[in-house]
């Protein structure tokens, strides 16, 4: 349920509905936009009188919200979330780019790999130092080791870094990670998720392998019920039936998920289609569509990569990519964060 506060509203009485409502064993979320201010109810609205409260001086409506999803809503939150990573901005028209080779091989890989990125455009270093593999025989990353070296390179180059999470029991490795991932395959790790949402830091959370758009956004609510309101949501594509490419990218995600939720979107053009040839149409399809940034996997030998060679595009791709996504940013009124 949200209450849709008028512009003329006192702070008193405000706060007044505020400690009312809670009494009722309600949680409150308090937005306050650029054209109304919206106070989301969220827990068992059964017990709220409807009619009393539209009847109340400072309330101009009183609506029901129909989806499960209450905090990552647009309806509760009007206006686009901006998340800040370590200074960089995602959402509200700003456009990230993240950049970096899928794991974590040695320290000299890792920094160069993130020096060619960052002059080639991009703002956030991605590297995966867990790793989650589908054969139990396949490279499974560094490790903390590979988290050392990840800080190394943000030492050096000054980029904030992103890497995912995959254990509870891993989370106090992750102090000077800026962005946490959580990655597709425990997009419903719901335990994990409580802990992420507690963390205090930004959230990447990836779209599961094969689950709707409701299911995703239902696990970014486990976490932003924690607490936490830096989520970013990260299109990867989804697994379907054919067999050209690794998955099916979702583009129709992109704008109808900007119409339903304030949170920003992201999209994984890599493992999208697992073939690094169609990363450059891929990515700009989805700025096209409304994306408000973009992880791509980026290695300096991507013949040799540990882990997935066949997605991954060379620096100077990465740069001729950065150099077209620029042309059409003003088209879909984003700036690109620099």
């Amino acid at each position: 349920m949200i209450i849709i506060v008028k512009n003329s509203y006192d702070d008193k009485q405000l706060n007044n509905l505020i400690e009312w409502v809670e009494g009722l064993g309600l949680s409150t979320n308090l937005s306050k936009g650029h054209h109304s201010t919206i106070l989301g109810l969220v827990g068992d609205t059964s017990k709220v009188d409807i009619d009393l409260v539209r009847s109340l001086d400072i309330v101009e409506d009183v609506k029901r919200i129909q989806e499960p999803f209450k905090k990552a809503n647009r309806k509760v939150h009007p206006d686009d979330t901006i998340v800040d990573i370590g200074g960089h901005k995602a959402g509200g028209g700003h456009f990230q780019l993240i950049a970096g080779p899928c794991s974590v091989e040695s320290e000299a890989q890792i920094i160069g790999v993130a020096q060619a990125v960052k002059e080639a455009g991009a703002t956030l270093l991605r590297g995966g130092a867990f790793k989650p593999r589908t054969s139990p025989y396949a490279f499974q990353g560094m490790g903390a080791e590979g988290l050392e070296l990840l800080v190394k390179a943000k030492r050096e180059t000054g980029m904030p870094i992103v890497t995912e999470l995959m254990s509870v029991k891993h989370i106090d490795l992750f102090d000077e990670v800026d962005l946490v991932q959580i990655g597709a395959r425990n997009m419903q790790n719901f335990e994990l998720l409580k802990e992420v949402g507690r963390m205090g830091k930004p959230i990447l959370l990836k779209r599961g392998l094969a689950n709707t758009i409701q299911e995703w956004l239902m696990s970014a609510e486990y976490i932003m019920a924690e607490g936490c309101s830096d989520v970013i949501l990260c299109e990867r594509g989804i697994r379907t039936f054919e067999p050209y490419t690794r998955n099916t990218l979702d583009l129709s995600a992109i704008p109808l998920l900007k119409e339903i939720t304030h949170l920003p979107v992201i999209v994984d053009p890599s493992h999208a289609s697992g073939l690094s040839r169609l990363v450059k149409p891929l990515s700009m399809a989805s700025v096209g569509a409304g994306a408000d940034g973009l992880i791509i996997e980026v290695h300096n030998d991507p013949q040799h990569a540990l882990c997935d060679g066949a997605q991954s595009i060379k620096p100077e791709q990465f740069k001729d990519l950065v150099d077209h996504i620029d042309v059409m940013l003003p088209l879909v009124n984003k700036v690109r964060d620099v």
